[in-house]
Parts: C-alpha cells; structure tokens; sequence
C-alpha cells in the first residue's frame, strides 16, 4: 500500500481578528453600468475573467483584462469601465480588515501569470455556495476567502495587510533583523533589505513591525544610538566622527535621531556620562 500524509501545526493565535469576507458577486458590463467614482466600507478584490476595461482612479487609470487582479482599499475611490466591442466581466470580493500595501495610491493592480487557476476555483465553489445557500454555507465561503487571500499573499506585488500570519514572512523579518544587527554601520536602505529576502518594500516594512513592533529603518537607527552611547562614553570621538562610523548622512541627521530616542542632544549625553 502507497500512503502519504500531510502534518499540519496548531493553530497558536485566535483568528478572530483575520479579515472577514462581507460580500462576493459577479458582474458582466451591460448598458445600465454606471461609471461613476465610488468608494466602499471595506477593501475590494475584483478578478477579471472576460473581456477589456479599464479601472479608473482619482489621478490614475489603466487597462484591465483576463488574468487581472486588483485590490483596492477601504475608502478610495474608484470605477470600471468596460469597452462595449469586449463587455468586461469580473468576480468581487468585498472583505473587511483587509488592504494593500503595495503603493500610497490604496489600490494594487497585479497580473497573475500563475495561480489563476487555483483562484478561479476557490471563487467558483464560493459563488455556488452562496447561490445554493445550504447549511453552514457562509463558514465554507469565508473558509474559500481566506485561501484566496493565502494565494494572493504569495504575489509580492500584492502586498496585503491584516492576513492570516505568514511563516515565510516571520522568518525573512528575523532574516533582516540579524542582518541590521550585524551591518548596521553600512549604509542600508529598505529597498536593499527588501531585494535581500524577496520581499516586497512595502509588505517588508508592515510585517517587521508586525513582528517586532517598529519599521526596519526605525530599528536601524536605535541599533546606531545604542552604539552611539557607547562610543560617546568610552571614547573622545568628535560628533563628526561617530556619525561617519555609524553611517549617518550627516552630523545634523545623527543629533536628531539621538535627540528624538534619548531626549537630549549627544553633546549632553557625554557630559552627563563622563
């Protein structure tokens, strides 16, 4: 006999807090559609599955088709317009709890090169749930709609926040964490911490303060203050010179930055400490 068998961990953490499905449908364009900009209560997953649109935003707008995803954010506002030759189709998600981190616009637009199919499924089953509304057919769609945001998570152009905890994400935070911790004298930025794990910047910066409750340039700099203290104490490095060592930019940038976690200038703090 050939067996094989799948393990899974249990679940540390309520989920109770996790994003929650409010609503699904599917539209097809027709002569009634009103174009108009609108904004909704909660985010918006649309997925296209037939025919040419565009998604039209405050300051931007751009073409939609098959294969397309696009998340947009609590309260921005938004619309879909259709080409009349190919009348746009799409199935929506409205979950609450849920966002993209992706950009500063409130919307993400991805191109799902792989996992469309797998999407397509979770969104089917759900939508015949819903229609055929048997017993406990809400827990199975809002089951369906959590592994539909575990696959969008696995596109870094999506960059969502408020998901289910991702262990791939927890281990490149820790990842990033030692790095900072064994580099933080070089000149580090977040794109080059992002690029290092595979992260988007923007997903990076969210989860690592998920995970250790400040951004990753914040954590860079109190590792250089903290290093700074002791440099200020135990040596007679001039202010200029203990900047350049921890890679500030600039003399005034270091003060500040001391200023603002210690409360007083480094100046003050040496003469206090000597």
């Amino acid at each position: 006999m050939s067996q094989r068998q799948y393990t899974f961990p249990r679940e540390s953490e309520s989920l109770e807090a996790a994003p929650r499905l409010l609503y699904l449908s599917q539209a097809q364009y027709s002569g009634e559609w009103n174009s108009s900009l609108h904004t909704h209560g909660c985010a918006e997953l649309f997925f296209i599955t037939g025919g040419h649109g565009r998604f039209r935003f405050q300051q931007r707008e751009f073409p939609v088709s098959i294969h397309d995803a696009v998340i947009v954010n609590a309260n921005v506002p938004h619309t879909e317009v259709s080409q009349l030759e190919s009348p746009l189709e799409y199935k929506v998600l409205g979950v609450e709890g849920l966002g993209t981190l992706a950009g500063g616009e409130g919307y993400a637009m991805l191109h799902l090169h792989s996992g469309w199919d797998a999407l397509m499924v979770c969104l089917d089953l759900m939508l015949q749930e819903a229609s055929q509304a048997q017993p406990g057919y809400e827990q199975v769609c809002r089951s369906l709609s959590t592994a539909v945001m575990i696959l969008l998570s696995r596109q870094q152009s999506a960059a969502l926040s408020g998901g289910p905890p991702d262990a791939r994400s927890n281990r490149e935070c820790g990842l990033v964490r030692r790095y900072i911790d064994n580099h933080f004298k070089e000149n580090l930025s977040l794109d080059q911490l992002a690029q290092m794990v595979h992260l988007n910047k923007y997903y990076l910066a969210h989860a690592f303060r998920r995970e250790f409750g400040v951004s990753p340039i914040n954590y860079l700099i109190s590792r250089r203050i903290e290093e700074s203290r002791f440099l200020l104490r135990e040596t007679d490095h001039t202010l200029s010179l203990i900047a350049q060592i921890l890679g500030f930019s600039s003399l005034s940038y270091f003060s500040q930055c001391f200023r603002r976690i210690e409360g007083i200038s480094p100046l003050e703090y040496r003469r206090r400490n000597r």
